[in-house]
């Protein structure tokens, strides 16, 4: 007798994701209840859901620290470190700005605030993000007490501390091997600890999605299809023909194998909307799934999910158009030029947590002179777009950890193509 098949938790993240859909979509068009909005959308639906997301932020700051320290120490020559290094950096930095040169071309086909009655959308009050030099943004990187950066969450500066602490270990070899081996076993317990959180994963992730259908409110975003069409086709675009093209250019690759073994991250990204979240999936997934070598892995992931964020700089560009069209200001050139780099530097250092690519689109409104206020007209909808940009910044990624592996000789293509 057959022992009957386990489902998988990717798979029961999946029926998770729908189930949470259809019960939001039936509870959004239900009769006007104070039972149901009271104790399910309000109550029960918002602390699982939220409870679940900060179980996950709880994990983010020593897993990516511990990551870090473990990945750099274990690639071991500080010669291929850098050029790893470098490599990783190049890319994000190259398809962010490619990102949002992609957005505003498809934001200039499809016109989204062209006839748009902002009259009739909600105003919602934004929050000014303080704009930064750019020699002062460098120099931040850099952290002034490596122990307050973990704890208010600084993640370029972790990053940077955990770098420089994981080169210094590898070099210094047998004289630091307690704290090498305190690392890899701290590094250990948190993946463990990952691992017992992300078993209540289906359930967080049903209520988060039920609630965010819930709430949503179809008459918000109705005169801003157009908006949403030009985000979802230009992070469609950047997903499946830039990286995709990406990785099959530089490894060979067969770049449906990859979207098909990825996607229950994607899925995984899609509802939590945080790409911090990710982090210990996507090693997984690369490691078991396409073969990518952990030491590899474990450095360029955190890295990306702090750096890369190209789906977040492909809504500043589309934004930045919108907004342009609906108050009647016409960008030129040079305008555009500014944003792309402004938000390709915005992008760097950006929270992967919901809903922080609306602060640092402040700061790219106001390198071109377009009025804050324009962020209200899209806050409305933007949970669901913000989804959708999280799963495409974790799969760029996973994109660059496996071109870069590809180069190191670090990426096991048998088991990719198995």
């Amino acid at each position: 007798m057959e022992k009957k098949k386990k489902i998988g938790l990717t798979t029961k993240i999946f029926i998770a994701l729908i189930a949470g859909a259809l019960t939001g979509v039936i509870l959004y068009f239900a009769p006007e209840n104070k039972v149901i909005n009271d104790y399910f959308i309000n109550g029960l639906f918002y602390i699982v859901g939220n409870g679940f997301i900060r179980l996950m932020q709880m994990l983010v700051v020593p897993l990516v620290l511990c990551s870090i320290v473990c990945g750099s120490a274990a690639i071991g020559d500080t010669k291929t470190l850098g050029k790893v290094g470098v490599r990783t950096l190049l890319f994000y930095v190259l398809t962010t700005a490619l990102a949002v040169a992609v957005a505003i071309l498809v934001a200039n086909i499809i016109n989204p605030g062209v006839g748009v009655n902002i009259t009739n959308v909600e105003q919602v009050e934004t929050t000014i993000g303080e704009s930064s030099s750019f020699s002062e943004t460098i120099l931040d990187i850099i952290p002034t007490n490596p122990l307050e950066s973990l704890a208010t969450g600084s993640m370029l500066q972790i990053i940077f501390f955990a770098l420089l602490l994981g080169v210094i270990l590898a070099k210094l070899g047998e004289r630091v091997e307690t704290v090498t081996n305190f690392f890899a076993q701290f590094n250990s317990i948190m993946m463990e600890m990952t691992t017992i959180v992300m078993q209540v994963a289906p359930i967080g992730v049903f209520c988060l999605i039920a609630r965010t259908f819930a709430t949503l409110g179809f008459d918000m975003f109705i005169p801003m299809l157009k908006y949403m069409a030009a985000v979802l086709s230009a992070l469609g675009v950047q997903c499946f023909i830039v990286y995709l093209g990406l990785l099959k250019v530089f490894t060979g690759l067969n770049p449906i194998k990859f979207i098909k073994k990825f996607l229950p991250v994607m899925g995984f990204a899609f509802s939590t909307a945080t790409s911090n979240a990710t982090i210990p999936m996507s090693i997984d997934t690369l490691e078991k799934e396409m073969g990518v070598a952990k030491r590899i892995s474990s450095f360029t992931i955190p890295l990306g999910a702090t750096i890369n964020m190209d789906g977040t700089a492909i809504m500043q560009g589309v934004a930045v158009v919108f907004t342009a069209q609906i108050f009647g200001i016409t960008l030129g050139m040079p305008e555009y030029i500014t944003v792309i780099a402004t938000a390709t530097l915005a992008s760097i250092g950006t929270a992967g947590v919901p809903g922080v690519g609306l602060i640092t689109l402040s700061m790219v409104f106001s390198s071109i002179g377009l009025p804050v206020a324009g962020i209200g007209y899209i806050m409305g909808i933007d949970r669901i777009l913000d989804m959708t940009r999280t799963a495409v910044n974790i799969t760029g990624d996973a994109v660059c950890t496996t071109i870069v592996a590809n180069q190191n000789k670090a990426l096991d293509k048998e088991k990719y193509n198995k």
